[in-house]
């Protein structure tokens, strides 16, 4: 019998987030080169996000659009990818293409599979808040993608229910759980060492870290003002906490929180960090408050309360589970909840304890099953359950890993 060729799979993605969660997709991608020739491309939507991410993954992108421009809106964004993606996909001819989450990149991804006929499968898929404004613009591109795809993957049953709510084939949706947990594992088998002055001076003073990241486009303004008057007064009532704020470079962020948490006492401002970095940092804190998607699917899995910055999120799993709890964007409101979770330990222990549901480390093994068997490859891959993680969990002994020195801890 004449062997299958490989199936060529166009991987695309533009920011951070994208590629810490399509890193370990496209590590296996390459690991199995008679099953299938990836082929990766970058608009580079973020530059210098983007490149932490590559160099700690180790991929090297066949193709680098560079669309990256100083304070370009989402049209420029938008018209520069499609641009960019249209000739590529036009030369390689991919089996696949292959988008994740909601960035105008993803969006402009699966546009571009649809124009040259291109089977789209969207990892991440069916996440939803049913707002169209929020969050802004991802809302409409997860919205927009979907309807481009040809496959779903949907990391939990919430997202699979969603999308087919909305009229997608049951058949095309497949529950892989989230890739991002994947890619914890594979920061958190490496054996190097970790240190930095401040999680040196959380030790030293035997402080508990609160870690904190706020960026979102709707969380600009007015709302950023509340979350910092809330974080001052949260360091004047905890004398034993030490706020960590790793600014975003956006100048809409920066412009609101340095004038006014600079200098402040117990509070430390930082320039972004990269993913191996923000991995320590979350399993070193005590606490975690973050508008972020994808740390509320992370630091569940190390054992760390999440206090959502945002008046909802597309990720109710974690509200279900007990990992997270909304806090909005309120200074009272947010004082509130964390320092009730800073106050009693009983509370906090329900929260740290509580099970992940976001995924059990084989999400992309289940990926590239999927593809396989919707090219007639492959049996269906078993979808995942949350019943898993607990599993995963057990085996792992979660508790004495996370007990470990920052930068000891292996899974």
């Amino acid at each position: 019998m004449k062997p299958l060729k490989p199936l060529k799979t166009a991987v695309i993605f533009g920011t951070r987030p994208e590629a810490i969660k399509l890193a370990p997709l496209i590590k296996r991608l390459k690991a199995n080169p008679e099953r299938f020739a990836p082929v990766t491309i970058v608009t580079a939507q973020h530059r210098e996000m983007l490149d932490q991410v590559l160099d700690i993954f180790s991929i090297k992108p066949e193709y680098d659009l560079n669309i990256i421009k100083p304070r370009q809106g989402l049209a420029q964004i938008t018209a520069h990818a499609i641009t960019g993606l249209d000739p590529v996909l036009a030369e390689i001819q991919p089996d696949f293409v292959v988008v994740q989450g909601d960035t105008t990149t993803t969006f402009v991804g699966a546009l571009a599979a649809f124009y040259h006929r291109v089977a789209c499968a969207h990892v991440e898929a069916g996440l939803r808040t049913r707002n169209k404004y929020y969050p802004y613009p991802e809302e409409i591109n997860r919205r927009l993608t979907s309807v481009l795809s040809d496959v779903h993957f949907a990391p939990t049953d919430i997202s699979r229910q969603n999308l087919l709510e909305e009229g997608v084939q049951a058949s095309k949706i497949f529950v892989t759980g989230n890739t991002v947990i994947d890619a914890l594992q594979d920061i958190l088998s490496r054996s190097t060492k970790y240190s930095h002055p401040v999680l040196e001076k959380v030790v030293a003073q035997k402080l508990r870290m609160v870690l904190v990241t706020s960026h979102r486009r709707e969380n600009q303004g007015k709302p950023q003002e509340q979350i910092c008057n809330a974080l001052l007064e949260l360091v004047k009532r905890f004398k034993d906490i030490l706020v960590v704020f790793p600014v975003h470079l956006s100048p809409a962020v920066r412009d609101v929180v340095f004038p006014r948490l600079r200098q402040q006492e117990r509070i430390v401002l930082l320039d972004p960090i990269d993913y191996l970095e923000t991995v320590h940092f979350m399993k070193a804190s005590h606490l975690i408050l973050t508008d972020s998607g994808g740390i509320q699917e992370e630091a569940p899995a190390l054992g760390k309360p999440v206090l959502v910055l945002r008046n909802d999120t597309e990720r109710p799993e974690g509200l279900e589970a007990g990992t997270v709890k909304l806090a909005g964007v309120e200074k009272d409101n947010i004082l509130k909840i964390a320092s009730e979770l800073l106050g009693d330990s009983m509370v906090y222990r329900s929260m740290a304890e509580a099970v992940n549901p976001y995924g059990d480390g084989r999400a992309s093994e289940r990926i590239l099953q999927a593809m396989e068997f919707l090219k007639g490859r492959a049996q269906s891959p078993t979808p995942f359950n949350r019943g898993t993680v607990s599993q995963y969990i057990t085996a792992n002994k979660r508790d004495n890993l996370l007990s470990k020195e920052p930068g000891g801890s292996q899974f």
